[in-house]
């Protein structure tokens, strides 16, 4: 259950910047999703978004965590804290944290973003290292992404199979260009009702955490709120299913299907 937070922050949207701006997240929304590795019901992870300013700088604040619980700590044991703030008018990100304990791998990370400069420096607390990387105007963090395509993306002129690019910068790897597929619409049944959904295929990583790079599948709901009901993943070692399990703080109504 490698790698709980990445699977559920590469999710979120689709493409083509639509012509009425509709907010879909504001300061208090919270997440909360249950994560299943295999057969046990292995942890819980959460998002908190709330306002901030960093640097005299208006930005919106993201905390994500993620634990495993019960039965499963004993074999493999998480904890992840992820962080990011974000300009609440352009989306761009400006500090990303990224600090995890993933069955003894451990990495603490910290990345400022200095967009004058073009520059990005990344600091590894754990080695007592930093580096500088160059980054654009349009570049993105691990968390910072999913609530940028949120905010800026829709489908109304957008066919299946099509994709978008971000890159995005969130280790010491160096800037990654994140790929997005639209599958189309699926309805599924979730504990909160049937809820229709927008069906994506993110191309990730293969190695150490994902068996091949279309190993992922999110589906997000189709609202105003886009947000992601349901994620799963081939692992390099078995698989992972998250579900959304609860919600607070959400901008626009959450759309269920009713019988």
């Amino acid at each position: 259950m490698k790698k709980t937070l990445i699977v559920l922050t590469l999710l979120i949207s689709a493409t083509v910047l639509g012509q009425k701006f509709q907010p879909a997240y504001k300061s208090g929304e919270w997440l909360k999703f249950r994560i299943h590795y295999g057969f046990l019901n292995a942890s819980y992870a959460t998002l908190h978004l709330t306002s901030d300013t960093l640097d005299s700088i208006p930005v919106y604040h993201v905390v994500g965590e993620g634990k495993t619980t019960g039965f499963a700590s004993i074999f493999f044991k998480v904890d992840d804290t992820y962080e990011s703030y974000f300009g609440r008018k352009n989306g761009k990100p400006y500090r990303f944290v990224r600090k995890i304990d993933e069955g003894g791998y451990t990495k603490d990370i910290e990345i400022d973003f200095n967009y004058k400069e073009e520059m990005a420096v990344l600091r590894d607390n754990k080695n007592g290292t930093e580096q500088r990387i160059p980054v654009h105007n349009k570049i993105q963090d691990l968390i910072s992404a999913s609530y940028f395509m949120r905010n800026n993306y829709n489908l109304e002129e957008f066919e299946e199979g099509q994709s978008i690019n971000l890159d995005m910068l969130f280790d010491d790897d160096g800037v990654f260009q994140f790929k997005l597929k639209y599958l189309g619409k699926e309805v599924l049944r979730t504990k909160f009702g049937k809820v229709e959904c927008l069906k994506f295929r993110p191309l990730v990583q293969s190695g150490r955490v994902f068996k091949e790079k279309e190993s992922l599948t999110l589906w997000v709901s189709n609202d105003l709120n886009k947000i992601p009901i349901r994620i799963k993943a081939d692992l390099a070692v078995g698989s992972l299913k998250a579900d959304l399990d609860a919600y607070n703080g959400l901008r626009n109504q959450f759309k269920i299907i009713m019988d």
